[in-house]
């Protein structure tokens, strides 16, 4: 977990959304209702039974008609997580799993800090939400949902989307290494049509996209017998510069997709190095793209 530090100035930032409101509890975003708060919204005509301490009377003194002045209520946003929990995130000398972990704690405090509403999702009980909100106080919570997350098996990332329940609109953060079948074929769109999916559900998607240091820096040499973590299935491979500078490429092609499809979409993509500081990776680099 980050050091106490870390979440003291994680607690001056907040996360961006692309569109207000539309829930009934009260929390910090501007919705879309009319409301109490501070920020001014419109004009309209008086109604009989209108609260009067409302009514602007410069307007009246001007044209001799009331009007009411109407301000942005204050409600509390969604802030939904998927944390992809499959065996390939438990892999490296500083473990994505780990780093996943943390990134997901930072969001978390985030959003809870800022009085909004978190919905925490594992890959392999996507039927199984966890709902928290309350403010900071909530934070033990989740480190406890945290703690108890297992990596192990598959992940189809586009089937798990569209099985989370985004309720308004809000942001919808994956944390996930993304080295799926699905995401690595040129010739599937499910990672394209994952975040028109999203914004169609009036979300701000933000991909946290985790890699460890031997996936970002080859280091290996000769003839090694690679195994697939999550189905099993081997490969023998022959470490040549060749090999290396294909799968380098390959990797390349998938950071700059999911890239330019999050951005497309209004949302924002971070590479997350397992390898690099945890409070400089989350203070400087996933702060600067998702929050405000």
């Amino acid at each position: 977990m980050l050091n106490a530090e870390t979440y003291e100035l994680l607690s001056k930032l907040s996360l961006v959304m692309n569109h207000k409101s539309s829930l009934n509890r009260s929390g910090n975003r501007k919705s879309l209702q009319k409301g109490i708060s501070a920020e001014f919204s419109d004009f309209r005509e008086y109604m009989p039974g209108d609260d009067l301490r409302r009514l602007d009377w410069n307007v009246y003194a001007r044209s001799e008609r009331m009007y009411i002045r109407e301000y942005l209520e204050e409600k509390e946003a969604v802030v939904s997580v998927l944390l992809d929990t499959s065996a390939s995130m438990d892999y490296g000398r500083q473990k994505k799993s780990d780093l996943s972990i943390d990134l997901c704690g930072a969001v978390a405090f985030l959003t809870l800090n800022n009085m909004d509403r978190l919905v925490l999702y594992d890959s392999n009980e996507i039927n199984r939400p966890f709902t928290v909100s309350g403010g900071k106080n909530a934070l033990p919570k989740v480190f406890n949902w945290l703690e108890k997350r297992s990596f192990r098996g598959e992940t189809n990332l586009f089937s798990a989307v569209k099985k989370m329940k985004q309720r308004g609109a809000g942001v919808t953060v994956i944390i996930s290494d993304f080295l799926t079948a699905e995401m690595l074929d040129e010739a599937d769109e499910n990672p394209e049509k994952t975040m028109k999916y999203l914004v169609y559900k009036k979300q701000r998607p933000l991909l946290f996209h985790t890699l460890c240091a031997e996936e970002l820096r080859i280091g290996m040499e000769g003839t090694r017998n690679l195994i697939d973590m999550e189905t099993g299935q081997k490969l023998r491979v022959t470490m040549t510069e060749s090999a290396i500078t294909s799968y380098e490429r390959e990797l390349n092609k998938l950071m700059t997709r999911l890239n330019k499809g999050c951005r497309a979409c209004g949302g924002a993509y971070m590479l997350c190095d397992s390898e690099k500081d945890r409070s400089q990776l989350i203070l400087e680099d996933v702060c600067s793209v998702c929050t405000g």
